[in-house]
């Protein structure tokens, strides 16, 4: 017998809602989380550790010289120049005498809230396969991110925002655009949600003409009904699911997202000390601002990118071919004031105890020069064989440097870390054994960190 109208919505409501539920919510943890939530700062291009966190005396002793003639770098552009030294002076600094150079003057006076990893390590020095690994561990597309992991992994504390956030450059994509923040062979609602800058971050949230209240939730009503009943036809097929699950949100976000974007509430002291006074800060500024604001409204993961796409001139990312001392000096103006604010905010809210902090890069640069054999030259190459990412906060160790490269920072010659142990040591201070957060697809069970990886004890509280 078919169900009278009001029988058949009272129970797809119901149905509606245990289905919301099963999708909000996650997996239980592995084992105690030290962190809650995490923000990742992804610079485009690579950037040099050698002008900013990996200080290398020997350089400056070696300018202008040549490599010994028995090394042959394999770089990407095949152009090896002679040693550069630093463009930037490296000083002590803090309680714990890291080393940060003048690049970062503002990230300088939170090193020691800072642990940082000087022997990372790259499986390409190609920008877009590069950061494909830095983001799904795989130097191809079609496979989830970091961020849509955790989403699948742990759910939302938020039931009117996504568990993951991109908020890209506001001069555009990064290389490769969407796929660095897929679901991939995840259910759909686990991929990305970009927040754009201006006064409607999300694209399309709201109709062209505006609908009479009563009308658009008797229609959403309907909807849900009807979407409900198809759904439970349909043998609670997880696809489908996800689907009624993102207009469902979308639904939400209307109300949410204008309430989180709105950063009037903020003082005038705090939005000048993310640099939303300033042209050259005020977009990194912003959306870091805005990542902190999410967070607190329960957003699982917030990724900030600081860089465009790589192609075009003048550059708008940090890929130094160049010149280093030009291309880093404008592209470190635009976020070191922001980041460091970020930082001390997430501090002064009582919030970097479980809120964790990356700064990555999806590779470094040369010691030497891209430039002839004989001259020494103005911009570094790619250099996927040695270079430096950060964290911060909930469960690492502070005011501290692991892992190193060689004299000379060309390649990682004390603890390796590759970005599949940088993904298992995430996933492991957010609760997550990254051996056990599986997806059967294709007949594997698939992993972040594919059949690799090892937590990184030693950056480790």
């Amino acid at each position: 017998m078919l169900p009278n109208r009001r029988d058949f919505f009272c129970s797809a409501s119901a149905l509606g809602a245990t289905a919301a539920l099963h999708l909000l919510a996650g997996a239980k943890p592995h084992h105690a989380p030290k962190a809650k939530r995490a923000i990742q700062i992804s610079l485009v291009g690579g950037l040099s550790h050698l002008d900013s966190f990996d200080y290398k005396p020997d350089l400056t002793r070696l300018h202008g010289k040549a490599l010994a003639s028995d090394t042959k770098p394999d770089v990407f552009f095949g152009q090896v120049g002679l040693l550069r030294k630093p463009d930037w002076e490296f000083k002590r600094r803090g309680k714990s005498g890291l080393w940060v150079s003048e690049l970062f003057p503002h990230l300088a006076g939170v090193a020691d809230e800072l642990t940082v990893i000087n022997s990372m390590t790259a499986d390409s020095a190609n920008h877009t396969p590069a950061l494909f690994v830095l983001n799904s561990g795989f130097q191809f597309n079609g496979y989830p991110a970091l961020g849509a992991w955790l989403s699948y992994g742990l759910g939302s504390e938020a039931e009117d925002l996504p568990a993951f956030v991109v908020l890209p450059d506001g001069r555009g994509d990064a290389n490769g655009a969407a796929s660095n923040w897929s679901s991939g062979f995840l259910p759909a609602q686990h991929q990305g949600v970009i927040f754009r800058g201006g006064d409607a971050p999300v694209r399309d949230l709201f109709p062209e003409k505006p609908i009479p209240a009563g009308e658009e939730s008797a229609s959403r009503a309907a909807l849900d009904a009807l979407n409900v009943l198809h759904l439970q036809r349909s043998g609670n097929e997880d696809a489908l699911a996800a689907r009624m699950q993102s207009y469902a949100l979308a639904a939400k976000m209307q109300l949410a997202v204008p309430a989180v974007a709105d950063l009037s509430k903020e003082s005038a002291k705090l939005k000048s000390q993310y640099g939303l006074d300033d042209p050259k800060t005020a977009d990194c500024g912003r959306r870091c601002l805005l990542a902190r604001r999410l967070l607190e409204k329960g957003v699982r993961f917030v990724q900030v990118y600081s860089g465009g796409p790589i192609a075009g001139t003048p550059r708008t990312s940090w890929d130094a071919h160049e010149n280093v001392l030009e291309n880093h000096g404008a592209e470190a103006a635009r976020i070191d004031r922001p980041v460091a604010a970020l930082i001390q905010d997430l501090k002064q809210k009582d919030m970097l105890k479980d809120t964790l902090v990356l700064f990555t890069t999806e590779f470094g640069r040369t010691p030497f020069t891209q430039s002839a054999g004989n001259v020494v030259g103005t911009g570094r190459d790619h250099n996927k064989y040695g270079f430096t990412c950060w964290l911060a906060g909930a469960g690492c160790k502070p005011g501290t440097a692991f892992g190193s490269t060689d004299d000379i920072g060309w390649k990682a010659s004390e603890h390796p870390v590759a970005w599949h142990d940088f993904h298992a040591t995430v996933l492991h201070l957010l609760g997550i054994d990254h051996e056990k957060l599986t997806f059967y697809h294709n007949g594997i069970n698939r992993r972040l960190t594919n059949v690799h990886g090892e937590v990184v004890k030693g950056v480790l509280a």
